[in-house]
C-alpha cells in the first residue's frame, strides 16, 4: 500500500522504538532511489524513538545481494528487526524477473527460518519515474513504510 493511502490512525499504533536496534541492508545500485529510501527509513525510525547508534546500515552492491546481507545480520543477536532496501527497474531483458523472484524468495525464506523479522523494502518498478514516486515522491516513501513495519514486527 502506498504511504499516502494509509490513514493518520496507522501512525498512532506505532510502538516506541527507543529500546530497539535495527539493521538496514541497502543496495548501492540505483543510488538516487536507494539513498532516498534509506533516508526515509532512518528518519522514521528516529521519529518513533530509535537511537541513531542503534541503527546500523550495511551496503551491498545490488539488490540480489540483499538476501546475503540480511542473512549475515540475522546472525547478530542484537537486532530486533532487519530492513532490506533496494530498487529494481525493468529493462529489456528478463534479468528484472530473476532478481525480483530471487530476492523475494530469499527474504521470505529468511522470515520463515530466522527469529528476527526481515522487512521487504525492494521497489520493483517499470521505470525510474515509478521508483521516484515511491522513494519520497507523490506515492510516499517505501523506506519510511518499512521502518514502521519493522518497529511493529519487532514488538510482535
Amino acid at each position: 500500500m502506498s504511504t499516502i493511502l494509509k490513514t493518520a490512525e496507522d501512525a498512532t499504533n506505532v510502538p516506541d522504538a527507543s529500546n530497539m536496534c535495527f539493521g538496514i541492508v541497502v543496495a548501492e545500485w540505483n543510488p538516487e532511489i536507494t539513498n532516498a529510501l534509506l533516508e526515509g527509513c532512518v528518519c522514521t525510525l528516529e521519529k518513533y524513538g530509535a537511537i541513531p547508534e542503534n541503527i546500523h546500515v550495511k551496503k551491498v552492491p545490488g539488490s540480489f545481494e540483499l538476501v546475503y546481507g540480511a542473512r549475515q545480520l540475522t546472525r547478530n543477536d542484537g537486532y530486533d528487526a532487519i530492513i532490506i532496501l533496494g530498487s529494481v527497474i525493468r529493462g529489456e531483458t528478463p534479468h528484472f524477473d530473476y532478481i525480483c523472484e530471487g530476492v523475494t524468495y530469499g527474504i521470505a525464506r529468511l522470515n520463515t527460518t530466522q527469529d528476527i523479522p526481515v522487512i521487504f523494502g525492494l521497489l520493483t518498478t517499470e521505470n525510474l519515474q515509478q521508483a521516484r514516486e515511491r522513494a519520497g515522491g507523490k506515492l510516499g516513501n517505501k523506506g519510511s513504510e518499512c521502518a514502521v513495519v519493522a518497529i511493529k514486527m519487532a514488538k510482535f
